[in-house]
Order: C-alpha cells, then structure tokens, then sequence
C-alpha cells in the first residue's frame, strides 16, 4: 500500500508528523507530543485525512494507470 507522511519541522528538526499507517499525528518532541494530542482530537485530523484522500487517490489512480499503459 501507499503511506501518506506529513511532516512539521521548525529548526530543522521534525516535531510532529502525521502518518496515514498509524492515522493519527504523533509528535517527537516534548512540543511536538503535546501538538499531537490536542491536534488528534481537533479539526486538523479530519483535514489531513481529507488531503490524505485527496493525493493518494488520487496518486494511486494515476499509478494504477501507468502500469496499465505499460502492459
């Protein structure tokens, strides 16, 4: 299958990423930990689940295609 990521970094280094394998967000930093928990029970999950529908499939479409032109 495909794995959607998201990452958020300031500094250079990532506090939080949101991963489609594991559906949520989920933070690296004592920041980023705290971002996670309040961002997965917000409006910003359903967001990122929306833009997770809206480019893997729509990706995996044009993925499916190519390899059907290829045979």
């Amino acid at each position: 299958g495909t794995e959607f990521i998201d990452s958020y970094v300031f500094n250079k280094a990532e506090y939080i990423r949101f991963n489609s394998t594991v559906g949520r967000y989920v933070g690296y930093t004592e920041y980023g930990v705290k971002n996670a928990e309040a961002w997965n029970k917000g409006p910003q999950l359903g967001q990122e689940q929306g833009e997770l529908e809206r480019v893997c499939k729509h990706n995996a479409d044009l993925d499916y295609r190519a390899i059907l032109d290829k045979t």
